[in-house]
Order: C-alpha cells, then structure tokens, then sequence
C-alpha cells in the first residue's frame, strides 16, 4: 500500500509518501510545493494543484491522508488554508484515490503518543521509523509523512480495501514518547 500525505498552505505544501509491507513502513518521498509571494491566490492554487497532480500520477497511492485545517484566531488565514485543502483534494480525487483526513492532534498521538507533541518531536519520530534521505529536512515534508504514517497507523488501508473493522499497526514501546530521548540522541539528530 503506498500512502500519499499532505501538509497543505499557500506558501509551502508539504507532501510525503510511504510505502507499506504488513506493518514495515518504507520512505519513498517527500518535499514541498512552495509558491511565490508575488503570485496571486488563484495562481498559488494552480501551482498546488500541477505540483499535487503530478506527484499523486507519479506515485499511484492507495490513499491520500490531509490534515484538518484548524481553527486560528485569524479567520481569513483559516479560509485561504481551506482553499489549498481544496486544491489538494481535489488533485487526489481527479486520480480516482480516496481522501482521509486527520486534526494535527490525532497525527501528532500517532506519531508521538502524545497530541500535544511539538514540531521536533514529531520530526524525531519520522526520522526513527522512516530513515529519510540526508536532504529530506524541509519541516513541511516531515508533517506530510507523519500524516501519512497517520493514514497507516488509523488503519485507512483496510477502510479503502473493504469495510471490515479497521486495524492500528503498533509502534515499538521504545519509540512510543519522545520523553525517553536523551539530549544526545537529540544533538546526533540535529535537534536541539
């Protein structure tokens, strides 16, 4: 099962993808679609939509898990964060794949065990159960791949194959919280 996660903005959209055998997971790729300042809201949704689009084709998921927009204090930035949803939705149904979405809360207490983990929590997490390349270090990629180890771990492959009782893979006790990591593991990590 391939699973194609996004971590949606008008600047930057994160996207990540993981391969799954049983309960081995596989990094294949991840980046970021990163728009100009200078391009209009529409363009900046065109740009997502091309970049998602081509990607999605390229990779062929299973499923494609998005995170919830949340609710900020700014509803304007609340509704321009809709309309890159929208686009990236939108570039996974025009390829026929179903769309899962998750809260940051429910990605952060898949990954971490803990829903109120922070950024490098959850970018330790990744780099512990996926093994990224060196030059996999763009923040918005590393959300991407925890949403899409979200979409595994919530058992998304086996809501998309039938509608049998969904399935949670385990993670290893020892990399359950990040509160068992020693500053070294940290530093080694470039994590600070």
């Amino acid at each position: 099962m391939i699973f194609f996660g996004i971590d949606p903005g008008t600047a930057i959209t994160g996207y990540g993808v993981v391969r799954t055998e049983g309960n081995r997971i596989f990094w294949v790729d991840s980046g970021a679609i990163v728009t100009k300042p200078a391009m209009t809201l529409p363009e900046k949704l065109l740009c997502i939509y091309d970049g998602l689009f081509e990607k999605i084709a390229a990779h062929t998921p299973n499923s494609v898990c998005i995170e919830q927009a949340f609710y900020a204090k700014n509803v304007h930035t609340t509704l321009i964060l809709g309309h890159a949803r929208g686009a990236a939705m939108l570039a996974a149904v025009k390829h026929g794949v179903p769309v899962a979405e998750f809260t940051p809360r429910e990605v952060k207490k898949s990954i971490v065990g803990n829903g109120n983990a922070e950024k490098q929590q959850v970018e330790y997490m990744i780099r512990l159960l996926l093994s990224p390349p060196d030059g996999c270090n763009l923040p918005d990629a590393f959300d991407a791949l925890a949403i899409a180890l979200c979409g595994f771990y919530h058992g998304v492959e086996r809501s998309v194959q039938s509608l049998g009782k969904p399935h949670t893979a385990s993670i290893p006790k020892s990399s359950r919280s990040f509160r068992t990591l020693d500053k070294k593991s940290l530093a080694a990590l470039g994590i600070t």
